[in-house]
């Protein structure tokens, strides 16, 4: 739906002085945002509240994914990182196994490893402790951000432990942060229609809520470009901006970008430009308590990266080394990038890079 009468005009006008007045935009206002064509008034007020909260800064990190397994008991659509058991390319990495990968590929500017895996009823809980553990004791130097809250979920399910409980147990071996996937759209419909079997709305939540009132600082994100409605996205930004305002525990928000279930999938089958702009704008615009937006580049891009840090994004993530799930679903991007071009991408778009750590706090800025 294309907006362009006098009426659309003039409450993108209303919206533009709630913005610059610092008044709360409103469900109604996201889902006009979202329908409107208007990026470039969309991406200019998402640049002003980010200029008010960032200044001119764009941050990333020296991280590394890592993947101890990718046996999953969860059959989610959109998935095709899964495994079951004994299919082939199917793995469960030892704790050892995963250091001697750690070893090959670490370099010393590594500030994080950002750990992700399937949802394997193979091993006990007391495998994923002690995987966090063991990384730890061999790297103490290096941030733990560790399992979604999907997977919290899990473990909860296969040990009988409370969200609580787990989290102790894994902040006692090393967890310093979750991870923010898992959310996909919070949203009963779209996790019905797309067989989201795996922790819900409620459960998302409260693992996060668990996790902040522990004092840990973590992501969230949101899958677009499915099946979900405008207002879908919407109302899953309310539910985190709600959680915000409660704990004040979530650092960043992370719109990806929904990859087509292979490499060889046509435009028509991918987001376009315009929506993966608009998702990181809107996303600036809607969740005002929240300090930082990332595009993800892996989803989109690095060169739509750049041009999104001009339109709300104030984390450029990290240069990981070799990324799996969404190239598992048919990203066409690099699975990593190194420091030097990450910083030229953000110097290119005018902006100054800041190198962090996993909480935001400054290593190096580089003027």
């Amino acid at each position: 739906m294309t907006l362009v009468s006098a009426d659309a005009g003039k409450r993108m006008t209303e919206i533009a002085d709630k913005v610059r007045h610092g008044e709360r935009l409103s469900f109604e206002d996201g889902v006009f945002l979202y329908r409107s064509d208007d990026l470039l008034t969309i991406g200019q007020l998402a640049n002003e509240v980010n200029l008010k909260k960032n200044g001119r800064k764009v941050y990333f990190i020296e991280n590394m994914s890592l993947y101890f397994t990718n046996v999953c008991e969860a059959h989610c659509a959109f998935c095709n990182f899964r495994k079951d058991q004994g299919d082939e390319g199917a793995y469960t990495l030892t704790p050892e196994e995963m250091i001697a990968y750690v070893d090959q590929h670490i370099h010393p500017g590594v500030r994080e490893f950002h750990i992700v895996g399937g949802h394997n009823p193979h091993v006990p809980f007391d495998y994923y402790v002690e995987s966090i553990r063991a990384l730890k004791k061999r790297y103490p130097n290096v941030t733990i951000k560790a399992y979604t809250a999907a997977e919290i979920d899990f473990y909860s399910r296969i040990s009988g432990l409370s969200y609580r409980e787990v989290l102790e147990r894994l902040i006692d071996a090393g967890l310093e942060s979750l991870t923010g996937g898992g959310a996909e759209i919070l949203s009963a419909e779209y996790r019905k229609k797309m067989r989201v079997d795996k922790a819900g709305i409620e459960q998302y939540l409260e693992v996060h809520r668990q996790a902040h009132l522990l004092g840990l600082r973590t992501p969230t994100t949101m899958l677009y470009g499915s099946v979900e409605s405008v207002e879908e996205r919407v109302q899953h930004m309310l539910h985190i901006r709600s959680l915000q305002d409660e704990t004040g525990g979530f650092q960043v928000f992370i719109p990806l970008s929904m990859q087509p279930i292979s490499p060889n999938a046509g435009i028509r089958r991918r987001n376009s430009a315009f929506e993966d702009l608009k998702a990181i704008a809107i996303s600036r615009l809607m969740l005002d308590n929240i300090p930082h937006i990332k595009a993800y580049f892996i989803n989109i891009g690095t060169q739509l990266t750049q041009v999104a840090l001009t339109m709300g994004a104030s984390d450029a993530h990290g240069t990981i080394v070799r990324e799996r799930i969404s190239h598992a679903a048919g990203a066409l991007t690099p699975a990593g990038i190194t420091r030097e071009d990450l910083m030229w991408l953000i110097r290119g778009a005018g902006r100054v890079p800041v190198e962090r750590d996993t909480f935001y706090n400054e290593v190096q800025v580089f003027e």
